[in-house]
């Protein structure tokens, strides 16, 4: 990688990595590489080099001095343990001379990396929420489906139940987009009865919470859960949907991957062309900046396994031809809170 970079002095270096590897050593290889550059990464489930998607390898970004001004990170550790987010930002705030509320959104934007298996995302965005108006994305880290133990990484340490800020200053244009490819439906759902630290629903409009959505989608109880990808349930803000997936029937209950609070209105949602979808968010963008340098792109692995299933890998990489990019199969996206089935991205231009 520091061969295959060479001709660059990178500010940042962004690595993404799955397989087997052990995260400390490959934290400390990684920044030995690139000594003068800030670097950050997580495990996944998945990587994306260019227009590729690969398994179990090591993809990574430098970020030079034409496409970022600054940067800086900061570590927020013990994730289950309640960690105080504001002294964690602090090391950040002196780096760049001021504190988070302070900084432009125009000019500024944040990637956040958490550890997958923490269930702290949505408490996380909202307390980075109450510090900051800067555009935040980013993805939860994965360990291949294994579901054991995800990391995170900064400074040549890797670090578990923890999650890394990364807030850039670009020296260029940039647009942070949100991709989901699914439409709403005219049905909802209230939740009337849930365990929201748990993620999940016991109750949608008094009724068994499972009996309630295979009603409302007009199937068979049995049939649910075989129903899952195609028919999410979605947040609906300002008509754009921010996907709740459904992750497994547990007796009546629904079991989701992300919170899901009581009262709560949700919109069953019907998968669309991802392909398509997809392709119109990034030219859409892509036209808004006059092209694009780099993109850095987080998506679901649940979108992965969906477009791997349906054989459209090919059409789906072929949308970041011509693009330098890299991203990762998250365990959940970070845009405006925590979602699901979604792609979040990062675009230069």
């Amino acid at each position: 990688m520091r061969e295959r970079l060479a001709p660059v002095e990178p500010v940042v270096v962004l690595y993404f990595a799955g397989g087997d590897r052990d995260p400390r050593a490959l934290a400390e290889a990684m920044q030995r590489a690139f000594p003068g550059a800030l670097v950050v990464g997580c495990t996944t489930a998945g990587e994306l080099e260019g227009h590729t998607w690969r398994k179990g390898s090591v993809v990574a970004m430098g970020l030079g001095g034409d496409v970022v001004r600054d940067a800086a990170a900061a570590v927020i550790d013990d994730l289950r343990g309640r960690a105080d987010v504001k002294d964690a930002l602090a090391p950040l705030e002196a780096h760049l001379g001021s504190p988070l509320a302070s900084l432009d959104p125009s000019k500024h934007v944040g990637l956040l990396l958490v550890d997958g298996l923490s269930m702290a995302e949505e408490r996380l965005m909202d307390r980075l929420g109450d510090l900051t108006d800067i555009p935040i994305l980013g993805g939860s880290a994965g360990d291949d489906l294994r579901f054991s133990a995800t990391w995170v990484a900064k400074g040549g340490r890797a670090y578990p139940s923890a999650a890394v800020l990364l807030v850039l200053e670009p020296a260029v244009p940039f647009r942070v987009l949100k991709t989901q490819s699914f439409r709403p439906l005219d049905r909802t759902l209230r939740v009337t009865g849930c365990d929201e630290a748990a993620r999940v629903v016991h109750a949608f409009d008094g009724k068994p919470a499972a009996s309630r959505y295979a009603e409302v989608l007009g199937i068979p109880a049995g049939e649910l859960a075989g129903n899952f990808m195609r028919h999410p349930l979605g947040l609906m803000v300002e008509g754009e949907p921010y996907v709740r997936s459904p992750q497994q029937i547990r007796g009546e209950s629904v079991v989701f991957y992300c919170n899901v609070p009581e009262g709560t209105v949700l919109t069953v949602l019907e998968a669309s062309d991802i392909v398509e979808d997809t392709r119109r968010a990034l030219s859409q963008a892509r036209a808004e900046l006059g092209g694009a340098s780099a993109l850095i792109d987080f998506d679901c692995v649940l979108r992965c396994l969906e477009i791997e299933s349906r054989g459209l890998g090919e059409p789906y990489g072929a949308l970041f031809e011509g693009i330098p990019a890299i991203g990762f199969s998250t365990y959940g996206e970070q845009f405006l809170g925590h979602v699901n089935q979604t792609a979040t991205m990062l675009l230069f231009g």
